[in-house]
Protein backbone atom coordinates (compact mmCIF):
# COMPACT_ATOMS: atom_id res chain seq x y z
CA UNK A 1 0.00 0.00 0.00
CA UNK A 2 2.85 2.40 0.83
CA UNK A 3 4.37 1.75 -2.60
CA UNK A 4 1.06 2.45 -4.36
CA UNK A 5 0.65 5.67 -2.39
CA UNK A 6 4.19 6.70 -3.30
CA UNK A 7 3.52 6.11 -7.01
CA UNK A 8 0.32 8.16 -6.83
CA UNK A 9 2.10 10.97 -5.01
CA UNK A 10 4.91 11.07 -7.56
CA UNK A 11 2.29 11.22 -10.32
CA UNK A 12 0.58 14.07 -8.45
CA UNK A 13 3.85 16.02 -8.31
CA UNK A 14 4.60 15.46 -11.99
CA UNK A 15 1.10 16.34 -13.15
CA UNK A 16 1.06 19.59 -11.19
CA UNK A 17 4.65 20.77 -11.68
CA UNK A 18 4.44 20.89 -15.48
CA UNK A 19 1.67 23.52 -15.85
CA UNK A 20 2.84 25.36 -12.72
CA UNK A 21 6.46 25.48 -13.87
CA UNK A 22 5.61 26.58 -17.40
CA UNK A 23 3.28 29.29 -16.12
CA UNK A 24 5.93 30.54 -13.69
CA UNK A 25 8.56 30.77 -16.42
CA UNK A 26 6.20 32.73 -18.67
CA UNK A 27 4.90 35.19 -16.07
CA UNK A 28 8.46 35.77 -14.79
CA UNK A 29 8.92 37.94 -17.88
CA UNK A 30 6.58 40.52 -16.30
CA UNK A 31 6.29 39.67 -12.58
CA UNK A 32 8.87 40.54 -9.89
CA UNK A 33 10.59 38.02 -7.62
CA UNK A 34 8.36 38.41 -4.56
CA UNK A 35 4.96 37.77 -6.21
CA UNK A 36 6.63 35.09 -8.31
CA UNK A 37 7.85 33.40 -5.13
CA UNK A 38 4.36 33.29 -3.60
CA UNK A 39 3.04 31.85 -6.85
CA UNK A 40 5.63 29.07 -6.53
CA UNK A 41 4.74 28.52 -2.86
CA UNK A 42 1.19 27.68 -3.91
CA UNK A 43 2.63 24.69 -5.77
CA UNK A 44 4.57 23.68 -2.66
CA UNK A 45 1.28 23.84 -0.72
CA UNK A 46 -0.36 21.66 -3.36
CA UNK A 47 2.41 19.08 -3.00
CA UNK A 48 2.16 19.14 0.81
CA UNK A 49 -1.61 18.65 0.52
CA UNK A 50 -0.87 15.57 -1.58
CA UNK A 51 1.73 14.44 0.95
CA UNK A 52 -0.87 14.59 3.71
CA UNK A 53 -3.79 13.18 1.71
CA UNK A 54 -2.09 10.58 -0.49
CA UNK A 55 0.91 9.51 1.61
CA UNK A 56 -0.71 9.93 5.02
CA UNK A 57 2.19 12.05 6.31
CA UNK A 58 1.09 14.59 8.92
CA UNK A 59 3.25 17.53 9.94
CA UNK A 60 3.52 18.86 13.50
CA UNK A 61 5.21 22.27 13.76
CA UNK A 62 6.48 23.97 16.91
CA UNK A 63 8.37 27.24 17.40
CA UNK A 64 6.75 29.42 14.74
CA UNK A 65 6.66 32.17 17.37
CA UNK A 66 10.49 32.18 17.27
CA UNK A 67 10.61 33.56 13.73
CA UNK A 68 11.68 37.23 13.49
CA UNK A 69 8.80 39.65 13.06
CA UNK A 70 8.59 42.50 10.57
CA UNK A 71 8.79 42.91 6.82
CA UNK A 72 12.47 43.89 6.90
CA UNK A 73 13.66 41.54 9.67
CA UNK A 74 16.51 39.40 8.26
CA UNK A 75 17.06 35.72 9.02
CA UNK A 76 19.24 32.83 7.95
CA UNK A 77 17.56 29.45 8.34
CA UNK A 78 19.87 26.49 8.99
CA UNK A 79 17.98 23.23 8.87
CA UNK A 80 18.52 19.52 9.33
CA UNK A 81 18.20 17.77 5.97
CA UNK A 82 16.92 14.18 5.82
CA UNK A 83 14.74 14.16 2.70
CA UNK A 84 13.12 16.20 -0.05
CA UNK A 85 10.15 16.82 2.24
CA UNK A 86 11.65 19.80 4.11
CA UNK A 87 12.60 21.43 0.81
CA UNK A 88 8.91 21.38 -0.13
CA UNK A 89 7.53 22.06 3.33
CA UNK A 90 9.58 24.90 4.82
CA UNK A 91 8.60 27.49 2.16
CA UNK A 92 4.95 26.98 3.11
CA UNK A 93 5.68 27.80 6.78
CA UNK A 94 7.72 30.98 6.38
CA UNK A 95 6.34 34.55 6.26
CA UNK A 96 9.15 35.76 3.98
CA UNK A 97 10.31 34.68 0.53
CA UNK A 98 13.19 32.23 0.76
CA UNK A 99 16.34 31.74 -1.27
CA UNK A 100 17.78 28.24 -1.19
CA UNK A 101 21.49 27.61 -1.62
CA UNK A 102 21.80 24.60 -3.91
CA UNK A 103 24.08 22.92 -6.43
CA UNK A 104 23.88 24.28 -9.95
CA UNK A 105 23.07 20.87 -11.45
CA UNK A 106 19.50 21.09 -10.14
CA UNK A 107 18.75 23.79 -12.70
CA UNK A 108 18.82 21.09 -15.38
CA UNK A 109 15.72 19.34 -14.03
CA UNK A 110 12.87 20.03 -16.49
CA UNK A 111 10.13 22.38 -15.23
CA UNK A 112 11.25 22.32 -11.59
CA UNK A 113 14.81 23.42 -12.35
CA UNK A 114 13.65 25.97 -14.89
CA UNK A 115 11.36 27.48 -12.27
CA UNK A 116 14.17 27.57 -9.69
CA UNK A 117 16.29 29.47 -12.20
CA UNK A 118 13.64 32.21 -12.44
CA UNK A 119 13.27 32.61 -8.66
CA UNK A 120 16.65 34.26 -8.03
CA UNK A 121 18.10 31.57 -5.77
CA UNK A 122 21.77 31.04 -4.90
CA UNK A 123 23.15 28.22 -7.06
CA UNK A 124 26.77 27.24 -6.58
CA UNK A 125 29.52 25.17 -8.16
CA UNK A 126 30.55 22.67 -5.48
CA UNK A 127 33.85 21.92 -7.19
CA UNK A 128 35.16 25.37 -6.29
CA UNK A 129 34.47 25.80 -2.57
CA UNK A 130 36.28 29.12 -2.16
CA UNK A 131 34.45 30.70 -5.09
CA UNK A 132 31.17 29.16 -3.90
CA UNK A 133 31.54 30.70 -0.43
CA UNK A 134 32.23 34.15 -1.89
CA UNK A 135 29.19 33.77 -4.14
CA UNK A 136 26.95 32.75 -1.20
CA UNK A 137 28.05 35.77 0.84
CA UNK A 138 27.67 38.26 -2.03
CA UNK A 139 24.28 36.99 -3.17
CA UNK A 140 23.10 36.44 0.39
CA UNK A 141 23.77 40.07 1.31
CA UNK A 142 21.84 41.26 -1.72
CA UNK A 143 18.82 39.04 -1.07
CA UNK A 144 18.69 39.76 2.67
CA UNK A 145 18.60 43.49 1.86
CA UNK A 146 15.51 42.80 -0.26
CA UNK A 147 13.66 41.07 2.60
CA UNK A 148 14.39 37.54 1.41
CA UNK A 149 15.47 34.97 3.99
CA UNK A 150 18.31 32.59 3.16
CA UNK A 151 17.86 28.88 3.86
CA UNK A 152 20.74 26.43 3.93
CA UNK A 153 21.34 22.82 4.94
CA UNK A 154 24.70 23.06 6.76
CA UNK A 155 25.45 19.32 6.45
CA UNK A 156 25.49 19.87 2.70
CA UNK A 157 23.45 16.82 1.76
CA UNK A 158 20.61 14.61 2.97
CA UNK A 159 21.53 12.53 6.00
CA UNK A 160 20.07 9.15 6.93
CA UNK A 161 17.76 9.10 9.92
CA UNK A 162 19.76 9.12 13.15
CA UNK A 163 22.99 10.17 11.42
CA UNK A 164 24.97 13.42 11.58
CA UNK A 165 27.14 14.95 8.89
CA UNK A 166 29.83 17.60 9.06
CA UNK A 167 28.33 21.02 9.64
CA UNK A 168 29.87 23.49 7.18
CA UNK A 169 30.29 27.15 8.12
CA UNK A 170 28.98 28.88 4.97
CA UNK A 171 25.70 29.74 6.69
CA UNK A 172 27.31 31.04 9.86
CA UNK A 173 29.85 33.03 7.82
CA UNK A 174 27.00 34.71 5.95
CA UNK A 175 25.28 35.44 9.27
CA UNK A 176 28.41 37.02 10.75
CA UNK A 177 29.01 39.06 7.58
CA UNK A 178 25.47 40.45 7.58
CA UNK A 179 24.58 40.48 11.27
CA UNK A 180 21.43 38.47 10.53
CA UNK A 181 20.32 36.05 13.27
CA UNK A 182 20.42 32.31 12.66
CA UNK A 183 17.25 30.26 13.05
CA UNK A 184 18.07 26.57 13.70
CA UNK A 185 15.52 24.02 12.51
CA UNK A 186 15.21 20.33 13.36
CA UNK A 187 13.13 18.09 11.05
CA UNK A 188 12.35 14.40 11.57
CA UNK A 189 11.34 13.77 7.96
CA UNK A 190 13.52 10.68 7.58
CA UNK A 191 11.14 8.41 9.46
CA UNK A 192 8.41 8.90 6.81
CA UNK A 193 10.31 10.05 3.72
CA UNK A 194 13.69 8.22 3.69
CA UNK A 195 16.80 9.80 2.20
CA UNK A 196 17.09 7.00 -0.36
CA UNK A 197 14.48 4.73 -1.85
CA UNK A 198 11.22 5.56 -3.55
CA UNK A 199 8.66 4.41 -0.97
CA UNK A 200 7.33 6.84 1.62
CA UNK A 201 5.47 5.83 4.78
CA UNK A 202 2.57 7.35 6.73
CA UNK A 203 3.31 8.93 10.09
CA UNK A 204 4.01 12.23 11.81
CA UNK A 205 6.93 14.48 10.91
CA UNK A 206 7.99 17.02 13.52
CA UNK A 207 9.41 20.41 12.59
CA UNK A 208 10.97 22.33 15.50
CA UNK A 209 12.04 25.94 14.97
CA UNK A 210 14.53 27.24 17.50
CA UNK A 211 14.95 30.71 18.94
CA UNK A 212 17.10 33.17 16.94
CA UNK A 213 20.81 32.89 17.65
CA UNK A 214 22.58 36.28 17.43
CA UNK A 215 25.51 36.48 15.01
CA UNK A 216 26.93 39.92 15.76
CA UNK A 217 30.47 39.72 17.12
CA UNK A 218 30.62 35.93 16.75
CA UNK A 219 33.15 33.67 15.06
CA UNK A 220 31.63 31.54 12.27
CA UNK A 221 32.97 28.24 13.59
CA UNK A 222 31.85 28.93 17.15
CA UNK A 223 28.42 30.06 15.93
CA UNK A 224 28.01 26.92 13.84
CA UNK A 225 28.97 24.74 16.80
CA UNK A 226 26.08 26.30 18.74
CA UNK A 227 23.71 25.71 15.83
CA UNK A 228 24.88 22.11 15.50
CA UNK A 229 24.49 21.45 19.22
CA UNK A 230 20.93 22.76 19.23
CA UNK A 231 19.82 20.90 16.10
CA UNK A 232 21.33 17.56 17.12
CA UNK A 233 19.94 17.77 20.67
CA UNK A 234 16.52 18.69 19.30
CA UNK A 235 16.64 15.81 16.82
CA UNK A 236 17.08 13.42 19.73
CA UNK A 237 14.07 14.98 21.43
CA UNK A 238 11.67 14.86 18.47
CA UNK A 239 12.84 11.49 17.10
CA UNK A 240 14.33 9.54 20.04
CA UNK A 241 13.82 6.15 18.35
CA UNK A 242 16.37 7.07 15.66
CA UNK A 243 19.15 7.51 18.24
CA UNK A 244 18.71 4.42 20.40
Amino acid sequence: MALIRSILHMAWMLITVIPWGLTLVVISLWVGRTPLWWFAVNWFRLVIWGTRTILGIQVRVSGLENLPQGDTAPAILLSKHQSTLETLLLPTLMPHPLAFVFKRELLRIPFFGWSMARLDMIHIDRESRAAALKHVVAQGKRLLAQGTWIIMFPEGTRMARGQKGTYQTAGSRLAVETGAPVIPIAVSSGKCWPRTGFTKFPGVVDVSIGKPIPSVGREPKELMREVEAWIEAEMRRIDPEAYR
